[in-house]
């Protein structure tokens, strides 16, 4: 209530006071002599007996913008410092329009000398902080108190910048914090995260592992989605061997259609023309067979792939060895008296590929009922790739059929090696034995190769060998008919192939 009354009185005589300032700038003003080029401005403030009322004037008097005049330098409107200065701000020609409200700092000095003399107090302690200014205090009171025999037992410098609490730096993503032995639990060293996981934040206090579709990335602050792979017609080496397979398949069919257009020239017929027509046709069907192990695996291809290989290529292997016993007992069957004779023709080589074939197909069968193939997802065999692959199912079923079909070779090869010195027209045994050799070769040297890839290399390695295999029965045994049919008919005789050495 007092408040209220004061603020509403009016005393007359600070008022005429206010009258008499204004009319006297006004004078002034109106005289160009006094003050030449100057034009004076005055600001009344009051109080009002109010503590507010005080505070908005002063801040209004300090702050409000006020107008510029060309003939006015910004540097002299006048800056009011509320706290000490730095020493090199004394200088008024460099700081001309600037005023200290606090003392000076070297008269603070005197006076804590002055006040430690009073008191008796020799021996004492200085805490400053870590800046210019502390560096400026204690070069100013140091020589003051020796001067006057005061000792300094204790100089602490204070910094200004706020304590660490670790030992060492954050570490960064990627990286695992492990405490040093014997410090404190604020002191660790930063350990990259091991193969297989990840910190994604920082200071983390152990690595995490990935998912199993997901893998960390080289910095291995995150992890990233695995690749999927499989040996598929848009890659390079898929569509290579694509290409190779339907070559092959091409010139399996100009082979067949060429002995079919000589049908009942002498060269096909002493070569047996129900076994040329099962080996020519399973070589197509072996070409055409690789096409199931390209693409992405699925339960029908992982489960005919292997035993349909293994089925077939047993045959084409029995028909070789059918073709080399049926030469070698030919041979026998052209001496006056030998009753092997009668074993000549269709029903000897159909007694050795029927059973050589069923028991391959027994063994498929078996496999297929006790343990078949399946696809899966290998996540593990190569960083960042998930395999899409086909589990044989057992492997040993797998290394079996290619055993059975390795002793077949293995026989062709021997019976046909010691039928190499028959005679020319018998000629037949050495391109047998040259076949058999590329044969066996070719699928000795994939076992090793086989077990040493993973993924889509160990496919393309398979995929290989059934390309160069049948293709070397192919150009070994078919190769030299066709020469002779197209390019030199004139042998093609029937005195020519019953020649002998």
């Amino acid at each position: 209530m007092l408040a209220d009354v004061r603020e509403k009185m009016i005393i007359s005589k600070y008022y005429q006071h206010i009258l008499a300032f204004v009319f006297a700038v006004n004078e002034i003003k109106k005289d160009s002599e006094l003050l030449p080029n100057t034009t004076l401005r005055s600001d009344i403030y009051d109080n009002a007996f109010s503590s507010l009322r005080s505070s908005q004037a002063l801040l209004d008097l300090l702050f409000r913008e006020k107008p510029t005049y060309v003939n006015y330098h910004c540097d002299r409107k006048k800056k009011v410092t509320y706290g000490f200065l730095d020493p090199a701000m004394n200088e008024k020609t460099q700081f001309p329009f600037l005023f200290r409200m606090a003392p000076n700092e070297a008269l603070q000095h005197v006076g804590i000398v002055h006040l430690l003399k009073h008191f008796g107090w020799n021996w004492i302690g200085l805490l400053t902080a870590d800046d210019d200014s502390g560096e400026t205090f204690l070069q100013n009171l140091l020589p003051r108190l020796f001067r006057s025999n005061i000792c300094i037992a204790l100089k602490e410098i204070i910094p200004t910048s706020v304590p660490r609490s670790t030992c060492v730096e954050s570490c960064p993503s990627g990286h695992s914090r492990i405490v040093q032995e014997g410090k404190q639990v604020c002191c660790y060293d930063c350990a990259r995260c091991p193969e297989g996981k990840v910190a994604v934040q920082m200071d983390a206090d152990q690595c995490e592992k990935c998912p199993e579709e997901e893998y960390p990335n080289q910095k291995r602050d995150m992890c990233i989605p695995k690749l999927i792979t499989y040996l598929s017609y848009e890659d390079p080496m898929g569509a290579g061997l694509a290409s190779i397979a339907v070559l092959f398949f091409v010139v399996t069919v100009i082979v067949m259609g060429t002995f079919c257009a000589h049908w009942n020239t002498p060269i096909v017929k002493a070569n047996n023309r129900t076994i040329t027509c099962v080996l020519l046709s399973s070589l197509l069907l072996g070409f055409l067979c690789s096409f199931l192990f390209i693409g992405q695996p699925a339960t029908v291809t992982c489960l005919l792939r292997q035993t349909l290989f293994g089925i077939i290529f047993t045959i084409a292997v029995s028909c070789i060895l059918a073709k080399t016993i049926t030469v070698v007992v030919a041979f026998m069957a052209t001496k006056p008296g030998n009753r092997m004779r009668k074993w000549v023709g269709k029903r000897l080589a159909m007694s050795v590929i029927i059973p050589c074939s069923l028991i391959q197909t027994g063994i498929c069968v078996l496999w297929l009922a006790t343990s078949p193939p399946y696809p899966e997802f290998d996540m593990h065999s190569q960083v960042g790739h998930i395999i899409i692959q086909c589990n044989e199912g057992s492997d040993i079923m797998f290394y079996i059929v290619l055993g059975y079909m390795g002793l077949l070779a293995s026989i062709s090869f021997m019976v046909a090696f010691l039928a190499r010195t028959l005679p020319d027209s018998f000629n037949e045994a050495k391109l047998i034995t040259f076949s058999m050799l590329v044969f066996c070769s070719v699928w000795l040297s994939f076992v090793p190769t086989y077990l040493s890839t993973k993924g889509k290399d160990m496919v393309a390695v398979e995929i290989f060998s059934i390309l160069a295999s049948s293709g070397g029965l192919l150009a070994c045994i078919f190769f030299p008919k066709c020469h002779i049919i197209i390019f030199r008919s004139q042998l093609n005789t029937r005195e020519q192939i019953g020649r002998t050495k």
